[in-house]
């Protein structure tokens, strides 16, 4: 039995290996042509985008983590059924579960594998792919930085303090401005309980205006609102979005911690469950994609050529379905447990159902 296990798994990651290194290539030959233009255009050498594309292989990896559990082991069962491997087998008095085993295996490994990448190895590699995509490519650099709930600016006469609760909108609560001579004293200071950006300028609700005089002193004005129109605009504040993406596992942990505000701790919860369950997401995506392949095989005979796009379509259904828990979880509609959970539930009861009646 010892030695079948070890044919099984052995067959298994040289099924591995060679799904990855084909989907590896597509992403990177589809890539290489969309962007390599953008890296010409900025006049950057060509190590510089070789870099780039070597450096994204894991994160590629990464996104394929699920669909490359999947396939590698409805392949590897696959070519045992059509050699007549898997009908001695069972011939011979080898039940079907005994037979999977070292392919469920074969995905545990693979899996303790992606949590490893995610923990040491994609946090480095993202963070250099981001840095040269979007600053040395894009030439987006971050002009401030984020501490304790508040987003802290620097722009060109001044600095800009606020909090800022939905990023995909201009609103901005306890906002101030200020700017400075070049002795460091104060020169100005404006603050506002709300700051909405729109196309005219800024319209400040509940304001506060600070301007220092000749002698030293300061007149200060109240507005209920006030509108005005400062050096930058929101676009110009540049939040790297994919920051969560540059975190590993356990920081993402930790960040779920740091979080001041409802919805930002349970979006931080969200990119910590999501981040873990995508991972996990190959295996009941192969508990339930083997039984499927062996009930294809009953019906359609030993071809691989029905049970791969049957177990790609798996692995989109999968993701839209993931997808779809993620928001719902980011939105406040579901816990993020159980966005994280339920659909690695659902498949795995449905796997391990449809694996015991295929044994029977």
């Amino acid at each position: 039995m010892k030695l079948l296990n070890r044919y099984i798994i052995s067959q298994y990651f040289k099924y591995f290996i060679m799904v990855a290194g084909g989907f590896i290539a597509i992403y990177l030959l589809i890539d290489f042509f969309e962007k390599i233009d953008d890296f010409n255009k900025h006049g950057k050498p060509f190590s510089l985008a070789m870099k780039f594309f070597f450096l994204n292989i894991p994160f590629i990896i990464d996104q394929l983590a699920p669909v490359l559990i999947l396939l590698s082991g409805v392949i590897t069962l696959g070519v045992l059924s059509h050699s007549n491997e898997l009908t001695a087998l069972k011939a011979g008095g080898i039940p079907l579960r005994q037979i999977i085993k070292p392919i469920g295996i074969g995905a545990l490994a693979s899996t303790l594998l992606f949590l490893a990448m995610a923990q040491w190895l994609l946090p480095r590699t993202i963070s250099t792919c981001n840095r040269i995509w979007h600053e040395e490519i894009g030439g987006m650099v971050s002009l401030g930085i984020y501490r304790n709930g508040r987003y802290y600016y620097k722009g060109e006469d001044g600095f800009y303090s606020f909090k800022w609760l939905n990023p995909d909108q201009f609103v901005f609560t306890d906002f101030s401005y200020s700017r400075w001579n070049d002795d460091y004293n104060l020169e100005a200071m404006i603050t506002a309980r709300w700051a909405d950006w729109q196309e005219s300028g800024w319209l400040l609700k509940i304001a506060t205006i600070q301007k220092r005089l000749e002698d030293g002193t300061f007149k200060i004005r109240h507005h209920k609102f006030f509108k005005i129109k400062f050096p930058e605009t929101p676009k110009n504040f540049f939040v790297p979005q994919y920051r969560s993406e540059e975190l590993s596992l356990l920081d993402l942990f930790i960040d779920t911690f740091k979080k001041k505000s409802d919805r930002e701790k349970r979006i931080a919860w969200v990119n910590f469950s999501s981040r873990i369950s995508y991972i996990l997401l190959g295996i009941p995506l192969l508990l339930l994609g083997l039984p499927i392949l062996t009930i294809s095989y009953q019906k359609w005979g030993r071809d691989l050529s029905i049970a791969i796009p049957a177990s790609c379509g798996l692995a989109f259904m999968a993701w839209g379905i993931w997808g779809t828990l993620q928001s719902l979880a980011k939105a406040g509609y579901l816990h993020p447990l159980i966005g994280a959970t339920v659909i690695h539930i659902l498949f795995g009861i449905a796997g391990i159902y449809l694996l015991n009646k295929q044994d029977q």
